[in-house]
């Protein structure tokens, strides 16, 4: 932050724009990322997530004024809104039932362990230097997805069956009875298909009405539980409360990633509910922390222990995201829609999370000047939120296929 606006000459405001513009572009990125997966297929659309992602990751580290700088913001917004629906669509449909949780986690640990690697060498090297780092793993994805099979629902609903058995041959070797899956897969296709004239005002029809409040919800809550300030803002939090920025995120680079191991090995254990419930339940801890630790910064006495308090509460956040919020909102979303909305529904719940983590994400700055205590205590409430919501309303879905959630909706 601080070297982008000294080399650029940015104001706070400026930042903070450019902080929340791939948000921004993620909402675009979003619109199509449903559509575009339905019509062209999950590699080809990676495929151009990866196009978007490298030209603005080479606009941000060439940047000479801040019009390059948010432009280049805002492509990789885009590509990043493309995979945040394809990614974990994709791998819910070619995994089994028994592993399809851990599987999906699998995302979220990969995104922590390119946090981990932002978090360490953002210590030592130049900020268009971390651009180009950012860009490494887009070149990686193209060559990647020359090996990767197309989703086989994704080849019933475009008539190719043939495909469908080859392909899960290939997914679950050579010695495994497909046909009962695939027959699973076909009719399923074939009944989402007699649905298939679902337009955007059907779609918030009763029948759909649980489902899709579980998907918008999860995505507010993701959004505004804090993830957005302390995940972007990490190094502002912690020189506001007096501890040492670099030696602080040195340790969230070390953290994060194991963490996150943990989840991948709960999440088809103990379940989603349970999961997400305890993850939702130690951010409300976390963030009560941080509302403490500045709430008696000021104090004579009690303001020396603001710098630890801060520490304890941004890693605890930090690690209870990893293990579930950050992740089981996309895995639950890969999971509830039939076919016959999946284009339109995830479309929605993904424009819903890149709006609200641009509101989330622009709002922080200007939050945290206004009142740290109030920021965080307002980001506890939120988190407590999402433990009744999710007890309320958020089905078990752990064992289960696509199909017999579906049919545990009545959607079939």
């Amino acid at each position: 932050m601080h070297s982008i606006m000294t080399d650029l000459d940015l104001s706070l405001a400026q930042f903070s724009l450019f902080g929340s513009l791939s948000t921004f572009g993620g909402m675009f990125g979003a619109v199509f990322s449903a559509k575009a997966a339905a019509t062209f297929g999950y590699k080809m659309t990676l495929w151009l997530a990866d196009i978007f992602c490298v030209s603005g990751w080479l606009a941000i580290a060439l940047a000479k004024d801040i019009i390059w700088l948010d432009m280049g913001r805002v492509l990789v917004g885009i590509g990043v809104g493309l995979v945040s629906y394809v990614i974990p669509v994709y791998v819910a449909e070619i995994t089994p039932k028994h592993v399809r949780g851990a599987f999906t986690f699998s995302n979220q640990l990969l995104q922590n362990f390119g946090i981990a690697i932002v978090y360490y060498f953002g210590n030592f090297v130049s900020w268009r230097t971390l651009a180009l780092i950012g860009s490494i793993p887009c070149w990686i994805q193209v060559i990647g997805l020359f090996f990767i099979p197309e989703s086989p629902r994704w080849l019933a609903k475009n008539g190719r069956d043939k495909e469908v058995e080859a392909v899960l041959q290939k997914l679950r070797g050579p010695n495994y009875d497909i046909v009962p899956e695939a027959c699973e897969i076909k009719i399923s296709v074939e009944a989402s298909k007699q649905r298939s004239n679902i337009s955007i005002r059907s779609l918030f029809r009763k029948k759909y009405a649980h489902q899709l409040t579980i998907g918008i919800g999860l995505m507010v809550l993701q959004q505004l539980c804090g993830s957005a300030g302390i995940g972007g803002y990490g190094t502002t939090i912690f020189n506001h409360a007096g501890f040492p920025s670099r030696i602080g995120m040195m340790v969230l680079s070390f953290i994060v990633v194991p963490k996150s191991f943990m989840g991948l090995l709960l999440v088809d254990r103990w379940g989603r509910r349970p999961l997400l419930m305890a993850s939702a339940s130690g951010l409300c801890l976390s963030c009560i922390t941080l509302a403490v630790a500045f709430g008696v910064k000021d104090d004579p006495e009690l303001g020396k222990i603001t710098p630890i308090l801060c520490f304890i509460g941004i890693l605890s956040f930090t690690m209870m995201f990893a293990i579930g919020m950050g992740a089981l909102p996309w895995i639950i979303m890969s999971e509830i829609f039939p076919m016959d909305i999946k284009v339109l529904a995830g479309s929605l719940v993904t424009i819903t999370n890149w709006f609200t983590g641009w509101i989330a994400n622009y709002c922080f700055n200007f939050m945290f000047f206004w009142s740290q205590t109030g920021t965080f205590i307002i980001s506890a409430a939120v988190c407590g939120g999402t433990v009744v919501f999710t007890w309320w309303l958020v089905p078990e879905t752990r064992g289960l296929t696509l199909e017999e959630i579906q049919l545990s909706f009545g959607n079939i």
